[in-house]
């Protein structure tokens, strides 16, 4: 299982950043998410995204944060949630808490991925109640950095993204 899961993280990866990759066309924008779709060689891709509304701190030097639900039918992946602080992670380092719930992420390089699908489940029912999730992490030299992102409309960008991919 772990396997498989980091397989279809490094097809993510290599999908949404390399430059020359189809540019994903947005289906919906939802206050603080919004929902893309994207045609490539494997398939459709659809996922839901935000981008945090508080990051710290501001003297570690970082990329864009981002936190994500994809869904890829043709590799039968759905409620996948993944993010990035913007930084290389220091193994293990990665947790999202809202309320009194936490959840711990497993990383590669600047991206984090929940263990498996039961993990996941609970995540997007969380997501779907709360108002925000805080995201901390250690960058490999050590920093703690500290992403907050709102859950405004995230049901409806999800809902979105999962429609789009069925």
């Amino acid at each position: 299982m772990l396997a498989k899961k980091i397989l279809i993280i490094f097809i993510f990866v290599t999908f949404s950043f390399n430059a020359s990759a189809v540019t994903p066309r947005s289906t919906g924008k939802y206050k603080n998410w919004e929902s893309f779709v994207a045609e490539t060689d494997k398939g459709k891709i659809c996922f839901a995204q935000t981008l945090p509304t508080k990051r710290a701190p501001a003297a570690v030097k970082r990329d864009k944060s981002k936190l994500f639900v994809t869904f890829r039918p043709t590799e039968d992946v759905k409620d996948e949630v993944s993010l990035t602080s913007g930084h290389d992670y220091k193994t293990s380092s990665v947790t999202a808490t809202s309320g009194k719930r936490s959840y711990s992420f497993f990383s590669q390089k600047k991206f984090a991925w929940l263990l498996d699908d039961q993990e996941e489940k609970k995540f997007i029912k969380l997501m779907k109640k709360a108002t925000s999730v805080i995201v901390k992490a250690r960058t490999i030299k050590g920093a703690e950095t500290t992403d907050h992102y709102s859950m405004m409309g995230f049901t409806k960008a999800y809902n979105t993204a999962k429609k789009t991919c069925s």
